[in-house]
């Protein structure tokens, strides 16, 4: 029971303080692709963290360690008396844990399933209204407004408008492109789609309002220093300008936006990237996250399984 008290501590703390403290991080600008770990870590920390309390509340540790070396012994010593005094209690553990995984599942299902049906849709709209450029690698669709975005997916693919082309110059389209290529590429969809289901899922959580802006931003960063890579950091930003005001589907991903002249700011003035002391200290802290949990849930019913271990080594 001290087990599952401590999850549930942890649980709170991690999901109404850990958004300050992430919120202020400096260096997340400075390494994207790390802070995106960091902030997926911790929410599946924190659902983790939910759903091994209950299952601590459901399963006493000597039942774990009991038949921790038999899944049968476990589930038989579950399912009869041995399991708990109080099945009252095994049960409701149970039934919280279980409820926790299909509001998960549920919602992360609907949020893949909306996502998909509108960019099928899209996409037939596009099919008739768009042509493929190979030389650009991207749809051009012939439209007045400055839009550059990618429509994800099996057959993702990204986009320009005419109006985008006729406004900036070819190493500018060039580099906005390279920007929606990285997105198709990194699947960043899939790491929106997460955020958000959570969000969905937990809609008064702190910790998962604060990931799906933060990812959402963090994405963009990231998608600009893949394209920085291979274009001019002025060619990105003057071309970002000139799509601040462009407003892309919900379900795509565009290079304009309302992050985009805090971006520009970003590619004119880059900050040196992190050190590797820095750069180890967020993979632990990555690791102690997705890991922390698990070994403190794990830890009584190893405990017990080590003492009835050596107790019947010592009485054999």
């Amino acid at each position: 029971m001290i087990v599952a008290i401590v999850l549930a501590l942890y649980c709170l703390f991690a999901a109404t303080v850990l958004p300050k403290v992430l919120g202020r991080a400096a260096w997340a600008d400075r390494a994207p692709r790390l802070a995106i770990a960091v902030w997926q870590a911790a929410g599946v920390s924190v659902v983790a963290s939910a759903l091994l309390s209950a299952f601590a509340v459901a399963v006493p540790a000597s039942v774990v360690g009991h038949g921790l070396a038999d899944l049968f012994e476990v589930c038989a010593a579950l399912l009869g008396h041995e399991a708990s005094p109080d099945s009252a209690t095994t049960y409701a553990g149970l039934a919280v844990a279980g409820l926790l995984l299909l509001r998960v599942a549920w919602v992360g299902a609907a949020v893949l399933l909306r996502a998909r049906r509108e960019r099928r849709r899209h996409a037939e709209a596009l099919s008739l209204l768009g042509r493929h450029d190979g030389d650009l690698g991207a749809l051009v669709v012939d439209y007045d407004e400055r839009l550059a975005y990618c429509l994800p997916g099996r057959k993702g693919h990204a986009v320009i408008t005419t109006g985008t082309l006729r406004s900036l110059a070819p190493e500018q389209v060039a580099a906005v492109l390279a920007h929606e290529q990285a997105h198709l590429r990194g699947r960043h969809h899939l790491l929106l789609a997460a955020a958000e289901a959570l969000a969905r899922a937990f809609p008064r959580v702190p910790l998962f309002s604060r990931a799906r802006l933060e990812v959402a931003r963090l994405v963009e960063l990231l998608a600009d220093d893949v394209a920085a890579r291979r274009h001019q950091r002025i060619h990105l930003a003057t071309a970002l300008v000139g799509l601040a005001t462009g407003k892309v589907p919900s379900f795509a991903l565009g290079a304009g936006g309302q992050t985009a002249l805090t971006r520009v700011r970003r590619m004119l003035h880059p900050q040196a990237p992190l050190g590797r002391r820095e750069r180890l200290a967020g993979r632990l802290a990555v690791a102690a996250l997705l890991a922390g949990p698990a070994v403190l849930a794990a830890a009584p019913g190893v405990a017990a399984f080590l003492a009835h271990h050596c107790h019947s080594l010592l009485a054999g």
